[in-house]
């Protein structure tokens, strides 16, 4: 399905292959010999997505665009392979580099030529993957230069967490908060303010 969202209709080269159950919202370019695979989503909301040449977007993969303070785009370069379940968000992926099945790579996060985010990793705000870095299964990659960190070392990982500045990274908010539902509450309101755009969403006809 192609969508047009804030004026932006999603770009597709011919030679890609686009499941029918696949979603593009907005301003995506998606280059030649691709492939877009059932189920997944492709939202550039208020900002934009491309994708390179021979790209691979598995089955259920969702990749999207936001703004925080700045637009927070998704670079997807050439021959990227990104798995199943895998969740992007306003990041850039440079070439040859595999994500895994369930791995997620958070906003302003950089991933390096040739690297590989493995089954179920996560790839936090701003954290820069050198070139062929191997980020191991079920792990947490924080930071620049990075720390990889295992999910039972909580208290170091909410420090990490804490130094990269999540809220403002993913939602330009500096504002700090004596309890957290307040600032859930904050990030909610963000989200609907920047998704009501969606009410004037027209969905295109392929073939045009």
């Amino acid at each position: 399905m192609l969508i047009r969202h804030r004026g932006y209709e999603p770009k597709v080269e011919r030679t890609t292959y686009m499941a029918p159950t696949s979603t593009l919202v907005g301003k995506v370019t998606v280059g030649p010999h691709g492939r877009i695979m059932f189920g997944a989503v492709l939202n550039a909301e208020s900002s934009e997505i491309t994708i390179g040449e021979y790209a691979i977007i598995s089955e259920n993969a969702v990749l999207r665009g936001n703004r925080s303070s700045t637009a927070l785009p998704v670079h997807i370069r050439d021959h990227v392979f990104i798995g199943p379940h895998a969740t992007l968000l306003g990041c850039s992926v440079d070439s040859c580099t595999y994500i895994a099945t369930g791995a997620t790579i958070l906003q302003g996060a950089k991933i390096g030529s040739g690297a590989v985010i493995a089954v179920g990793a996560l790839v936090h705000a701003m954290t820069v993957i050198p070139e062929g870095f191997f980020v191991p299964p079920f792990s947490i990659a924080i930071g620049d230069p990075v720390t990889i960190y295992s999910p039972d070392q909580l208290e170091a990982v909410g420090e990490a967490i804490r130094k990269v500045g999540f809220a403002k990274a993913a939602f330009g908010i500096e504002e700090t908060f004596a309890e957290r539902k307040d600032l859930y509450k904050m990030t909610t309101t963000i989200r609907a303010d920047e998704y009501r755009a969606h009410f004037q969403d027209v969905v295109l006809d392929p073939l045009d």
